[in-house]
């Protein structure tokens, strides 16, 4: 006869833990900051449709890294889910609190219902009001681990890869209230460090970046496409984050009136939109 085979719920859940730490380490690190103008999302992600970085409602953003698939869901089930509560009660009620609550509370049972947890760690970001607060008091960053741990961060969160030369990177240089070119240089800067101490430069078209604007009304997500994100790592004026924030890295049109213009001189150009807000895409493993 047989004996059948016993593990104790401690040794389950260090099994299911070490699986899902091992399973987050494959990917490739995702960091999320606060900076002067909102929140900024810095991924290593050289695939240009694969995203890590995703808008979900108006002034929330996401991230996350691990399995593609699985944080895909979880995406596509968040927006669902504020979009529902949104039009059911206000808009005002899609909080950012509230839906790291609910990713929490998912993650949680399924690392302790299931046989297999879900190998992903997510980042939910909300930015405060226009007339907020420049020092990020408004701003708010979570971070919800594989087991239903929920962080609330006060500066910065690091996920994924290999975090601890990223993070220690991160909180060298960090400086409350920073511009936006200075964060994006110190994110990328922090994404190329490695366990080994060696360094690596990472490429615009080896990131993925977005920001959560502070001074947008309505939908504040932005993405940054190569060519504004060479511009801004290669510049030092802060000029270069205002036109960086808008639509496509292009400079956004002013609504202000001026007047006929001079007969003699011609029209400005037209650009073209380039708004990635909204993106339904996910990200990468």
């Amino acid at each position: 006869m047989t004996m059948p085979i016993y593990a104790s719920p401690e040794q389950f859940m260090r099994d299911r833990s070490d699986y899902a730490r091992k399973g987050i380490a494959r990917g490739r690190s995702v960091v999320a900051v606060i900076f002067s103008g909102g929140v900024l999302f810095v991924a290593e992600n050289p695939s240009p449709t694969l995203h890590k970085v995703s808008e979900i409602y108006d002034r929330i953003g996401f991230a996350a890294t691990g399995r593609y698939n699985e944080y895909e869901n979880l995406r596509t089930a968040g927006i669902r889910l504020a979009d529902v509560r949104g039009y059911s009660y206000d808009r005002g009620d899609v909080t950012g609190r509230w839906l790291a609550n609910a990713y929490a509370q998912t993650l949680g049972s399924v690392f302790s219902e299931h046989s297999k947890p879900l190998e992903v760690e997510l980042c939910v970001a909300e930015v405060g009001p226009p007339d907020g607060p420049t020092d990020g008091t408004a701003d708010q960053l979570y971070r919800i681990s594989y087991d239903g741990s929920m962080f609330d961060e006060p500066r910065f969160v690091v996920m994924g890869g290999v975090t601890e030369p990223v993070a220690a990177a991160l909180e060298a240089t960090f400086a409350d209230g920073w511009d936006l070119p200075t964060a994006m240089r110190s994110c990328a800067a922090a994404l190329g460090s490695a366990a080994d101490g060696t360094k690596r430069v990472l490429s615009p078209a080896q990131l993925e970046v977005a920001v959560l604007d502070r001074r947008l009304l309505g939908r504040t997500f932005r993405r940054l496409d190569d060519v504004a994100v060479a511009g801004i790592l290669a510049t030092d004026t802060p000029d270069a984050a205002d036109e960086a924030t808008t639509d496509g890295g292009h400079p956004a049109e002013s609504t202000e009136s001026t007047g006929p213009a001079e007969p003699t001189e011609p029209a400005e150009p037209e650009f073209p939109d380039g708004d990635g807000a909204g993106d339904p895409a996910g990200g990468q493993e």
